[in-house]
Order: structure tokens, then C-alpha cells, then sequence
């Protein structure tokens, strides 16, 4: 079993013990952030400071004005510019690997100063942290971000998150939207400059129909398995060990990617609400996900041939957000981590597809939360490794070893023992 922890830069440099402490807890290897969204992140064991506020998206590696193109990353005050290599250096000495968390689409910064190569939702509305796939310009940004990655980083894998356009329900800000019913598939759909010519006429018009009448909440209704709970639900600020960042898609069932779903099947709303279009509007999606995972693979293995390949990755075609949708699965990665921030058994289901979605060589990861609303306790959270080990994961990605209060650390370290006894 592969354990891997997730990092942020700033919860190692300045902090002497930070590698050692990380090392302690039984993993081989951490996910470093290379590339993250803003956020207010806790630091609960830095001799520093205890919150850490980022006001904005940014690259933790130099920025090379040389090697970037129309879209370029900022450059962080709230840390030093090279803090990933910095990191890197302690982690490395502690005998641990180390792969770049590289955050792709997600980048308010850029989406502010560029809004139109954001996505945008049926009505129009824009949604600033959500660069759209689509658009060429953020195509490029995405791959030289990878390029440069590789090339002034020299991690030991790469992890990409964000791989695919972003939606409603993961968002930069505080959520004020629940009250109002939406459905975030259908308010994840983007019309943009670039997407909106690619679907089938009237898609548009569909959309908008079925989030301002009664049809979505009949549709919604109407589907009993439809239980997911929305990402906001599990979005706690409770102690030392929470940060203020939006978990991920948490749906509960995954379906066929290149068919509708069969008649007798229970429909998602945006299915319904789309109607015969739901099968061409379902390929664009796909395809916008497809089509960008395809080339940054590519450049990266033009740079780094061997290099581990780690895709954050949702067996759902309607996906958004950062476990960008890959119901067809993609032999050109070497690890596809589903998110495991919800209900266990729903988790051990996109596990358990993506596991069906694998090639020979193919693993599957976990990404398991252990802060709130997770309890603190080493026996609960060994019992929900061992659901996820047994729906298919041989990997553990532990979020988050940064964020975690000291007995959330211990509760981590005494949870991935007790799995391997």
C-alpha cells in the first residue's frame, strides 16, 4: 500500500520539524502543491504563525517570464517564490518523495484578469475561479504549467487536479447559493465563447427552462438515488486542522460514459432536463475533460518519460470540479484517485468503477479526508481505509498533513498502522 501525504509548501518552509513530523506518520511519499488556489489555511504545529491567508492563486515555483505565453501565474507574497523547491529540499532529506500537486483550471487570479476564457453558466454568469478547458488560451496555460513543473521542479511524479472545466459547486468564496434550489450540474454546464457553439441547438435554451421552472425540482423529486450531498454540506471551519476550502464532487453513482443510461435506470437531472440532447452535450463535456488530459500527458512524458502520472479523476461524465470526469478511463496515467470526502459506501462505488476503468499496470487511490467532519479516532478512520482497500485502491491520499491538529496527525499515523497490521 502506497501513502501519500498532501502538503502545502508554506507548512514546511519555516517550520525546521515539519519533514520530519510528516515522515513520522508512516508515508512514502507527499504531494507537494506546485500550483493552488486561494484559500485560509490553519498551520496548526508552525512556529510562525497558526492561519496562513492566501488572497490569491499562484505558482510556488520562480516564475520565468520566458516561459509563459498570454496566461502567467503569479508569484506569492505570503511565502518565498522558489518555497516548493525549498519544501521539496527538507522532504527529500527526510527520505520522502515527492509529487507536484499541480492545480490546473482552478485560478480565480487569471480568471479575474481574463473573463472571458471563464466559465459561464447558461445565463451567462460568469465563474471567476474556473478557467474553461475550451478556450486554446487555457489549453496552453495548462501545459506549460506542466512544462515548467517538470522542468524547474524536477519532482519525483506529477499530480493533476483540475484537469477539466470547473463548476458551480466548487467555488473561491463564501457559498451564499443553497437557499435557491440550482442544481449544480446543470449551473455547472458552460456556454462560453467557445463551449456554447459546440452543443446542439436549444441546448441553451433547456438548461435555462429547467433551473427557472418547476421541472428541476420535480425532476429532483423524482430521482431517489439522487442523494448526493452538495459539496458545500461538508465545508466545516471547526478547530485547528480545518481549512476553509470546499470539498470536491461526492456523487453517488457513476455511469456508462459512452451510452445514455439505460431506459429502466434512474436518470441524473441534468439528463432529464437535456432530454435527446443529453448524449451529444455529454461527448462535448467528455471530450473538453479528454482532450485536455490527453496533451498535458503528452508534454509530459516528452520531459520526464518514466515520471509517475497521478490523475484526480471522477467515473462520472458530468463531473466538474477538480476530480475532472473520466467515465472511459486513460491508460496514459498511472494512478486515478477518487475522491472520498463523503458517504463511505458511496466512495467505495467510484472506487470500485474506476478499479473497472484501469489497464493493466493502473492503480487506484483514495483520497481520504481526515479532518472535520471525519472524527479524530484512529479505529474509525483504519475501518474506512480498509472499505476503500477493499473496493480497489491500493493507494491512501491523506488530506491533509498540514492542516491537521496534532491529534489528527496521531489519529492519521495510528489509522495507517492499524491498516497494515
Amino acid at each position: 500500500m502506497v501513502n501519500v501525504a498532501y502538503v502545502y509548501p508554506w507548512d514546511v518552509v519555516g517550520d525546521p520539524a515539519a519533514a520530519e513530523r510528516i515522515a513520522a506518520l508512516g508515508v512514502t511519499t507527499v504531494a507537494l502543491a506546485a500550483s493552488y488556489h486561494s484559500t485560509r489555511a490553519a498551520t496548526p504545529f508552525h512556529p510562525a504563525h497558526r492561519v496562513l491567508d492566501v488572497p490569491h492563486s499562484a505558482f510556488y515555483l520562480p516564475v520565468r517570464p520566458e516561459a509563459w505565453g498570454r496566461l502567467t501565474p503569479a508569484t506569492p507574497t505570503w511565502t518565498t517564490p522558489d518555497a516548493y523547491l525549498l519544501a521539496q529540499s527538507a522532504l527529500r532529506a527526510a527520505g520522502l518523495r515527492v509529487h507536484a500537486w499541480t492545480v490546473l483550471t482552478h485560478n480565480a487570479q487569471l480568471g479575474t484578469a481574463f473573463p472571458h476564457l471563464v466559465v459561464r453558466n447558461a445565463f451567462g454568469d460568469p465563474y471567476p475561479y474556473a478557467l474553461c478547458p475550451s478556450a486554446p488560451d487555457v489549453a496552453e496555460y495548462c501545459e506549460r504549467l506542466v512544462r515548467e513543473v517538470l522542468v524547474a521542479g524536477r519532482p519525483d511524479g506529477l499530480i493533476l487536479e483540475g484537469c477539466g472545466p470547473m463548476g458551480f459547486a466548487h467555488q473561491g468564496v463564501h457559498e451564499k447559493t443553497s437557499g435557491a434550489g440550482y442544481d449544480p450540474d446543470l449551473m455547472s454546464l458552460c456556454f462560453c465563447a467557445s463551449c456554447a457553439p459546440r452543443y446542439p441547438t436549444d441546448t441553451r435554451t433547456r438548461v435555462r427552462n429547467a433551473i427557472d421552472t418547476d421541472t428541476s425540482t420535480e425532476v429532483r423529486t423524482s430521482l431517489d438515488t439522487d442523494t448526493r450531498p452538495h459539496a458545500a454540506a461538508l465545508d466545516t471551519q471547526a478547530h485547528a486542522g480545518t481549512a476553509l476550502h470546499t470539498p470536491t464532487d461526492t456523487r453517488t453513482h457513476a455511469r456508462t460514459p459512452t451510452e445514455p443510461p439505460p431506459h429502466d435506470a434512474p436518470k441524473s437531472l441534468v439528463d432529464a432536463a437535456l432530454g435527446p440532447l443529453a448524449d451529444e452535450v455529454r461527448a462535448v463535456r467528455v471530450e473538453l475533460s479528454a482532450s485536455l488530459r490527453h496533451r498535458l500527458i503528452t508534454a509530459a512524458r516528452e520531459i520526464a518519460p518514466d515520471i509517475p502520472i497521478t490523475l484526480h479523476a471522477n467515473p462520472d461524465p458530468w463531473a466538474t470540479g477538480p476530480f475532472a470526469a473520466l467515465p472511459t478511463g486513460d491508460p496514459g496515467a498511472d494512478v486515478l484517485v477518487g475522491n472520498c470526502w463523503g458517504d463511505p459506501a458511496t466512495d467505495a462505488a467510484r472506487l470500485s468503477r474506476l478499479a473497472e476503468l484501469c489497464t493493466p499496470g493502473q492503480r487506484v487511490g483514495a483520497y481520504v479526508l481526515a479532518l472535520p467532519p471525519r472524527p479524530a479516532h484512529p479505529e474509525t478512520l483504519a475501518e474506512l481505509l480498509t472499505t476503500y482497500a477493499k473496493a480497489g485502491a491500493s493507494e491512501f491520499h491523506l488530506y491533509h498533513a498540514g492542516l491537521a491538529s496534532p491529534q489528527r496527525l496521531t489519529a492519521m499515523a495510528q489509522a495507517l498502522e492499524l491498516t497494515r497490521l
